[in-house]
Parts: structure tokens; C-alpha cells; sequence
């Protein structure tokens, strides 16, 4: 019997890691590589039905059901993830990304008998999806860890192949609203950064330790800031620097204002800090080739991100897979032996509707591509 069958929603460890120190839920606790099933309560009042756009609540309904009042944000794009991931009766989805599971809320809402396995390094995020997602008993596993572990979490938990994945990149509202970890530029906290609190770097150690030229070359590549350069240059004038107020200080006097930005002039150095510290692009490429891995014939792929340097990542990864030959241009006769493990299922990337944007600004810079398994 696979773990979605236990009857119970599921919190499991990092499928990976034995040895790292036992992390603590609301309701269990998760020790070395044992998992521990746990029911979960709905306070004594009536679950909520979960409303974007649809009046869902039983399993073939659109969407699915809360089992807590708090309030949690929309997830992007629901409408287009259920659509590129077809949604099947029975079928066992990864929620690569799940946050406050949203996202998964729909998916276990699309059709009968759906599961779900959701990973997300940040324990707060599990936390709350574990709250949220309790309604759906057997059929939710949830996973503190990251998806560079994709294929072994799957494997442990008996459900590969599977009938679809999804990546929904980049921070979410639950950590930029919190504050506590240094992710918001408008809100003071220490400069950490983390979506795991248990790994070692930090931006403290990044912003005040790293060499000017390795920030420049960071605050550049990974923030596409044209001023990166100025931006270091007065982050190592400034050191050293504990908060998050004042690593934005630091930007805003190296670069001064943009006129008619609707953005802080420090947006691109803190997602550059935040990127090198999670070692973001780097587990996305690792984690889009598990996911294309893990994928049974004609399972779908969905990923969203949100600027370009994701957006590139992922549509060299998906049309490279899509190929059947990866020679370089010019060679007259094929001689890697490429085959293509996926379709393309749309050749440009969706975007949010003008409705959802307006309804949900964040929203706005969403992309959306999606490829089947052959």
C-alpha cells in the first residue's frame, strides 16, 4: 500500500536526509526517515469552500475544500493549471511548489479520486498547506524538502509515474507578507532569505561577507540589474549590514530613484540575494528533469514563473526535451541520438487574463508553459 492510501493526510521528511535534526508540525512530528500520518481538525466549524472563479467543494467539482477559515491568497492561474495538467479521475499529481496549496486545493477538487504529493523546502508553507489540505484524507502526502529530490520522493512513496507535475516558481505572498525571513523590502527583518531555515547561507553571510565582484557578478546575472556594479560597491561601503532596510538604503543610494517605476529600486538585488542563496536556477534545471522523468506517458508538465531569466530556463529545457536531435546547428548529419521525451503542448506561453491580473496584481508577470510525456 503506497503512502496515499493510508487513509490519513501524510506529512513526510526529507525522503533524502536521515540525518538531519527532526522537524516539528501542529500536529506531528517527523523523525529521521519515518513519516507519521496525522489527522487533522477543522476547529469545530464548518469548512469553507475554496471560491476563484468557481463554487466547487466535492471531488469532480472544479475546486476543492478548505478545512480552516484563515484567509490565504489565490494561487495564479488556477484555471490554466487545471487545463494544461487534464485533470484525470484517479490520477496522482506533484505539487513541486506547494506554498499554502492552493494550487493542490484545486487539483484534489478537478476530479474523483485525485492525490496529491506536495514539497516545499519552507516548513511554514507545509505547515499551512497541512491545515488547508486536511480535508482530503488518503489522498494528500506532503513533503518538507526540495525538488531537486523530485524522483526519490516519488519512488519512496510508491506513486511513480505519475500523471502530472507542477512548478510554481519564485517566492510566495505567505513569505514576502510574513516579513520574518528578509524577503520583503518593505518590511524590516533580518537579512536571511531562506526558504529552508535549516541549510547554512544566508544573505547576512552573502550581503557582508562575499567579495564586490561576486556580488556585482550575482546583483547581474541573477537581478539583471544594469547598476549592479554601483549596487556592490556601496553594499561593501556600507558593511556591515544586518536588516533589510538597510541593504535597501544601500541600493536606493547607489542607484537613486527610477521615475515611473512601479517597482522598488532594490526589487532586483534582494530576488538576485534571494536566488544565490536558495541556489534557485541551479535545482530548477535539476528539478525540470525529474519532473519530465517522473512523468507517465502522457502526463503533463506545467510550470509558471515569473521573470525571465525562469522563463528562459524552462523553455530551453522543454524545447530541448521536445527534440529529437540536439546536434549543433551546422552539423550535416545527426550524431547525438537524441529522442524527444515530451510534446510541446502550446509553442508560445499563456499568460493571466486581463481579468486576473486586475483582480490580482501579482499575477501580472506570470508565465505559463506546459509539455506532455510521449
Amino acid at each position: 500500500m503506497d503512502s496515499l492510501t493510508s487513509g490519513k493526510l501524510t506529512l513526510a521528511d526529507k525522503s533524502v536526509s536521515a540525518s538531519r535534526p527532526p522537524l516539528f508540525y501542529h500536529a506531528a512530528a517527523v523523525l529521521g526517515r519515518r513519516q507519521v500520518a496525522v489527522g487533522l481538525r477543522t476547529r469545530g466549524r464548518t469548512p469553507r469552500r475554496w471560491t476563484n472563479g468557481g463554487d466547487g467543494g466535492e471531488a469532480g467539482d472544479s475546486l476543492g475544500q478548505e478545512t480552516d477559515v484563515e484567509a490565504h491568497h489565490t494561487p495564479v492561474m488556477v484555471r490554466e493549471v487545471l487545463s494544461a495538467l487534464q485533470v484525470k479521475a484517479g490520477g496522482v499529481y506533484v505539487d513541486c511548489t506547494v506554498g499554502e496549496g492552493g494550487h493542490s486545493l484545486a487539483v484534489l477538487g478537478e476530479a474523483p479520486g485525485v492525490r496529491t504529493v506536495g514539497i516545499d523546502k519552507d516548513t511554514d508553507a507545509i505547515a499551512t498547506a497541512q491545515r488547508r489540505l486536511g480535508g482530503h484524507p488518503g489522498r494528500v502526502v506532503l513533503v518538507q524538502g526540495n525538488y531537486t529530490h523530485l524522483d526519490n520522493i516519488v519512488r519512496e512513496h510508491g506513486v511513480r509515474p505519475v500523471d502530472g507535475v507542477l512548478f510554481d516558481l519564485g517566492i510566495s505572498s505567505l513569505q514576502l507578507e510574513t516579513g520574518v525571513r528578509g524577503f520583503s523590502i518593505r518590511r524590516e527583518a533580518r537579512l536571511d532569505m531562506r526558504f529552508d531555515t535549516l541549510q547554512e547561507v544566508t544573505a547576512h553571510q552573502v550581503v557582508n561577507g562575499y567579495p564586490e565582484r561576486a556580488l556585482a557578478d550575482i546583483i547581474y546575472q541573477f537581478g539583471e540589474e544594469p547598476g549592479a556594479r554601483r549596487v556592490a560597491r556601496e553594499i561593501v561601503r556600507s558593511r556591515p549590514m544586518e536588516t533589510t532596510t538597510e541593504l535597501a538604503a544601500a541600493v536606493q543610494r547607489a542607484i537613486g530613484r527610477r521615475p515611473g517605476s512601479r517597482t522598488h529600486v532594490a526589487t532586483r538585488t534582494f530576488q538576485a540575494i534571494r536566488m544565490a542563496v536558495n541556489e534557485e536556477l541551479d535545482n530548477l534545471n535539476r528539478g525540470l528533469d525529474q519532473g519530465i522523468d517522473v512523468l507517465g506517458p502522457g502526463g503533463r508538465l506545467v510550470v509558471i514563473s515569473y521573470h525571465s531569466l525562469e522563463d528562459r530556463r524552462v523553455k530551453s529545457t522543454l524545447r530541448r526535451a521536445a527534440s529529437d536531435c540536439i546536434c549543433p546547428p551546422g552539423t550535416p548529419q545527426c550524431i547525438c541520438g537524441h529522442k524527444a521525451s515530451i510534446r510541446l503542448v502550446q509553442r508560445k506561453v499563456i499568460r493571466p487574463t486581463a481579468e486576473e491580473v486586475e483582480a490580482n496584481p501579482r499575477s501580472r508577470s506570470a508565465r505559463l508553459r506546459a509539455a506532455e510525456r510521449i
